[in-house]
């Protein structure tokens, strides 16, 4: 069996136990809230983790790319939401795939609807709406979100799934309440127009999708919504442990690197673990200190060392905030774990020190 001190680095380690304590956690979590939960795979991109989330009773997956769609479909995933305002050009390739799953897009303008009936073939879509983030997404109190709304549910070619939002800003909360407020005003402001929609399209009914994993993480309730799209959960990140959606024995992904320079007389070590391993994500802004990615002092016990953390990286390069035997290894907790995953082809999948399997990462683009 390939042992940990096996593996080649920089590697991606998947913790197959953590990871599967996090998959039932949020499965419970959804069903306690009474949702059907429709898991981002744009986090982990990789087919053995997704038949994991399918056996636990998923209602579908949400992907953020057709090249991840395709892929998923080919791997007998028939329920897919395209969760990103559809590109207009790249209709025609949602038609093909449309022709064997299910797939669900997802618009906020007069000209991707006017496009897409206009396309001729018949799609399932998701009405975006801003619950406050403000990045995308039709205001629910504008003139223009009924209409659209009202547009699609009366096309001959165009079937209105529902209403969709986003809660990016609950990444910006400052303490547990505030991101449960957030998460409140995602759920309030989306049931209330949902209440108004319903009632200009004559009772009509529909799905109402919300979803991060921060407001999934601490939302007191889900009355009047029907899905939520979290993704970050299934391995979480420093992020995450900064705001309180989980505990670093949470983390079920992390970097393993090898010091490989420090100079005599420096404070610092370089490792082989850059921008292309770990992403320049800074991560939050109330982490305890300014890093690209925390170092563990011990991983069975999860712990982190208050010494010693990667403090810049460039392409291939890491800096670490102090001196290491070269040689030496180190596991990194990474800012954001779906930047990171995107940068390797395959998932160490590990149990303690055993090397389990190998799992891919459908990382690519078309």
């Amino acid at each position: 069996m390939l042992r940990l001190d096996d593996v080649r680095t920089p590697a991606l380690l998947l913790d197959l136990d953590v990871l599967d304590a996090n998959l039932k956690r949020m499965a419970g979590r959804a069903r306690d809230l009474g949702v059907q939960l429709r898991p981002h795979i744009k986090t982990h991109k990789c087919i053995e983790i997704g038949e994991r989330q399918r056996e636990l009773g998923i209602a579908g997956i949400t992907v953020s790319t057709l090249y991840e769609a395709r892929v998923f479909a080919d791997h007998g995933f028939a329920d897919i939401t395209w969760a990103f305002p559809v590109i207009l050009n790249r209709i025609p390739d949602a038609a093909k795939l449309a022709e064997r799953v299910t797939l669900r897009l997802v618009v906020d303008s007069e000209e991707g609807v006017e496009t897409l009936e206009k396309s001729g073939h018949r799609f399932h879509l998701w009405l975006k709406v801003d619950c406050g983030y403000h990045r995308a997404g039709v205001d629910p109190q504008s003139p223009v979100a009924l209409e659209l709304a009202k547009r699609i549910a009366g096309s001959s070619s165009l079937q209105l799934d529902g209403i969709l939002t986003h809660s990016g800003h609950s990444y910006h909360g400052r303490t547990r309440q505030e991101i449960r407020d957030i998460a409140e005003q995602e759920r309030s402001v989306m049931a209330e127009f949902g209440d108004r929609l319903r009632t200009a399209l004559g009772g009509r009914d529909f799905g109402i999708s919300v979803g991060s994993t921060p407001a999934m993480s601490m939302v007191a309730t889900l009355d009047g919504v029907t899905e939520a799209r979290p993704g970050n959960y299934v391995f979480y990140d420093y992020t995450q442990v900064v705001l309180g959606s989980c505990a670093v024995s949470d983390v079920a992904v992390t970097v393993l690197a090898s010091v490989v320079s420090a100079q005599p007389g420096t404070n610092h070590a370089v490792i082989d673990a850059g921008a292309l391993a770990l992403s320049k994500d800074t991560g939050s802004e109330l982490a305890p200190g300014p890093s690209m990615g925390e170092i563990f002092a011990d991983y069975a016990s999860h712990t982190l060392r208050p010494d010693v953390r990667v403090v810049s990286v460039s392409q291939e390069h890491g800096t670490v905030g102090n001196s290491l035997p070269v040689g030496s290894r180190v596991r990194i907790v990474p800012n954001h774990s779906c930047l990171t995953v995107a940068h390797f082809d395959e998932y160490v999948v590990v149990r303690g020190e055993e090397v389990l399997d190998r799992w891919k990462v459908w990382r690519g683009r078309d």
